[in-house]
């Protein structure tokens, strides 16, 4: 029976999902924070990123020959790097810029000899020394449209940071200065006076002092030196060489104009949860002085075609509704139950939330019809997904996920959840935005796998 009543929309129980024979997950722990040691995958902190011995293990178990390795979710290269490690051609698309150069920078890295990295790194070592220590005029300036509510940068520490910039617009290899710009931006805010606590905000409000100066050369030669170490191991764990990865800058939503039906062997993702967690604007440093975006309206085209939108791009419409239908689940029911809270609250209430999450769940089903269209014939997917809290309402996304798959044409094998406790999530923290929780209710991840029929 299809549950009617608010009262009646409760967490579902864990023992419906499909486990191993020992009762364990079948798959391991895909949380992003075991990547954080690991060669090439420790250059970037990104909180949506899952570990690299997940994303192995699936590789290993579902090819058993050389394949083509699809992530359209791209993020910072996890599974893109993994993939050409164990011998597969592969392919990421990422609409957010400073992640796709992250990707291309990994994925690239092995053309890059570690005797050169070290090289250039000393000659940075050089030159800024000489620069801080004397009367150096920086010819470099800060983005002139990147604007925050209190100093970015402190006095001190801004000069460092344009010393820096002055030395990577100096070297002639595009490659070579690619990583240089990748270890200032995967390090930039930690000298700053943000933090990520998970979203971006000032360190003030987070309880932590403003930082007034800080040995910004040392942290950037050390990332470097790492890097170069990495690049090393890269190029000798790599089986030949001869494994290719290809990263789109685009939304996956372009897949038509880049990838031929049935041309993947396996997926590996995990697409933005249901939870407003703004990638956008949480990596708003790296966009403006990476040259990404000089004024806000140029982020305003990754706002509108990022998967499943923000709830800022949609809370002032009046309804989105689901653009398909979905027989045997409660999903309308649940969006219309969300709709109807907190109405007295505008566009915090949930009417907004609803058209938030509806615009979520068309976009699920358009990207599993791309999913059919790009898997081979007994290809398959594995997608890490998160269930949501919105105003209260527990919403399984995991569930509804597996029927749209089915929905579409492929075959839900199963959904298991290897971490049944998740924490960090900006919408369940948010008082603002979120009603108090049911003690019953909690955040998990879960695995979806998914499968083209023959």
């Amino acid at each position: 029976m299809i549950p009617r009543s608010k009262k009646q929309l409760a967490l579902l129980e864990t023992d419906i999902y499909p486990m191993s024979d020992n009762g364990s997950s079948y798959f391991s722990d895909p949380s992003f924070a075991l990547n954080k040691t690991m060669p090439i995958h420790r250059w970037v902190p990104w909180i949506a990123g899952f570990s690299s011995s997940f994303v192995r293990d699936v590789l290993v178990t579902f090819l058993k020959g050389a394949g083509t390795v699809l992530d359209p979710f791209a993020g910072v290269g996890t599974t893109l790097v993994e993939a050409m490690l164990l011998g597969h051609n592969a392919i990421g698309f990422e609409i957010n810029p400073y992640a796709a150069l992250a990707c291309h920078v990994k994925v690239n890295a092995h053309r890059i000899s570690e005797e050169e990295l070290r090289a250039e790194t000393a000659k940075l070592q050089a030159f800024y020394k000489d620069k801080v220590l004397s009367g150096y005029q920086p010819k470099s300036i800060p983005p002139q449209g990147f604007r925050t509510r209190s100093e970015f940068y402190s006095p001190k520490v801004l000069r460092k940071v344009l010393i820096l910039q002055d030395f990577i617009n100096t070297i002639a290899r595009s490659e070579l200065r690619e990583i240089f710009r990748l270890a200032f931006a995967s390090t930039m805010v930690r000298y700053s006076n943000y933090s990520y606590e998970p979203s971006l905000g000032r360190r003030v409000s987070a309880g932590k002092s403003e930082i007034h100066d800080f040995p910004v050369g040392q942290i950037i030669v050390s990332k470097l030196l790492e890097m170069a170490e990495d690049i090393a191991w890269f190029q000798d764990n790599l089986p030949d060489g001869s494994q290719e990865a290809t990263v789109h800058n685009t939304s996956f939503f372009e897949y038509q104009k880049y990838l031929e039906p049935a041309s993947v062997d396996l997926v590996i993702t995990s697409p933005p949860y249901l939870n407003n967690y703004h990638y956008n604007r949480n990596t708003r440093p790296q966009l403006y002085w990476l040259g990404y975006a000089e004024h806000p309206k140029d982020l305003k085209p990754l706002e509108l075609s990022n998967f499943g939108k923000y709830w800022q791009t949609v809370r002032d419409k009046d309804r989105i509704d689901l653009q398909f239908s979905l027989p045997s689940t409660d999903l309308r029911e649940r969006l219309q139950a969300l709709r109807e809270t907190n109405p007295e609250k505008g566009v915090y209430g949930g009417n907004g939330w609803a058209n938030y999450a509806a615009s979520y769940f068309n976009d699920c089903y358009a990207f599993l019809k791309a999913l059919r269209y790009v898997l081979k014939p007994q290809g398959s997917a594995v997608v890490v997904i998160g269930n949501s809290i919105l105003q209260g309402i527990m919403i399984p996304t995991d569930q509804y996920f597996g029927r749209i798959a089915e929905l579409v044409g492929l075959d839900l094998i199963r959904i298991e959840i290897p971490r049944a406790e998740r924490v960090g999530n900006s919408i369940i923290q948010s008082n603002v935005r979120v009603a108090k929780a049911k003690k019953s209710h909690q955040l998990y991840e879960a695995v979806v796998e998914l499968r083209k029929p023959a």
